[in-house]
């Protein structure tokens, strides 16, 4: 007979072995938890190492790159938890992580299907990286993560609904997936999570942030704030994302903003800073867009 958990944390690990060691460190182990890695077909053998290190995580293997959604539905398939834990390998708990705290926000209402902490950046005094988002403009995409870069001096300690999860730490009710779907795997990388917000609200779940709770986040170190890889991604992601979540006649106008002033303007800033390959990036965006590709290349140069 399988074995029931009361929480099941999954992280996706891809060349990272440091700083997903680091993670795995930090959980505080007690009953009725258990921990998965994804190696997401990391260049060397992480995986035996993280099974060496610690025997009591559950490491699953896989030969392809999945991407953010496929590697996390993948850790989904191997989970038994009631609730699911997805955080970043770059994140660290610390003595305020308080999963209980989370938990009890998701059993406080049926209606409640995710439930995101604080989240702070890892370095220097800790500012605020998430504390809940603002709205996303149906034409723009645009919107803010509140108090992003501030101070934490507990102005952001109330909870409160949120109309998107973060993607660095998402507590989900297992039945919430159930209903909603699990998370798309069209993007490979960034904007899923908002997408699968959009099927848990559609659903009629409510998003929540609450404080009580804190993860401490590196930010990214598998793809780079600058780099080709990410520039495609973030060109062809903001389309597939109007696509799927933004009604006509107004997704016309999200496409012509999109296309005509952001990735124009975009090609313009690459090309004048000496970036030809960002550039060339936002163009193959553009076209893996229209050409309906996948994208899971990850040669961008």
């Amino acid at each position: 007979m399988q074995r029931e958990f009361r929480l099941s944390i999954i992280t996706i690990n891809y060349n990272g072995l440091k700083d997903t060691c680091a993670l795995l460190k930090s959980i505080p182990r007690t009953e009725g938890i258990e921990i998965i890695v994804v190696d997401n077909a990391s260049a060397t053998d992480e995986a035996s190492a993280i099974e060496s290190a610690f025997p009591d995580v559950c490491v699953v293997r896989s030969r392809q790159n999945l991407g953010f959604a496929g590697g996390n539905n993948l850790g989904y398939r191997h989970s038994h938890g009631r609730y699911l834990y997805f955080i970043n390998n770059d994140t660290e708990f610390k003595d305020d992580a308080n999963i209980d705290f989370l938990i009890a926000r998701l059993e406080s209402s049926d209606n409640i299907g995710v439930v995101c902490p604080k989240i702070r950046f890892f370095w220097e005094d800790n500012p605020i990286q998430f504390a809940g988002y603002t709205p996303l403009s149906t034409v723009t995409l645009r919107n803010r993560a509140i108090g992003f870069g501030e101070k934490d001096h507990g102005q952001y300690d109330v909870p409160h609904p949120t109309p998107y999860a973060h993607g660095a730490a998402m507590l989900c009710k297992r039945e919430a997936i159930e209903k909603a779907g699990v998370m798309p795997e069209c993007y490979f990388l960034y904007y899923e999570e908002l997408d699968w917000s959009m099927m848990f609200r559609r659903t009629g779940y409510e998003l929540w942030y609450d404080p009580s709770a804190t993860i401490y986040h590196k930010e990214s170190q598998t793809t780079g704030q600058g780099s080709p890889l990410r520039t495609y991604y973030i060109t062809r992601n903001r389309l597939l994302f109007a696509r799927r979540n933004i009604s006509r006649p107004k997704r016309y106008l999200t496409f012509i903003y999109l296309i005509f002033l952001v990735a124009v303007r975009d090609t313009a800033r690459s090309m004048f800073g000496r970036r030809a390959n960002l550039a060339k990036a936002t163009l193959r965006g553009i076209v893996g867009f229209f050409k309906g590709d996948q994208g899971r290349s990850t040669t961008y140069t």
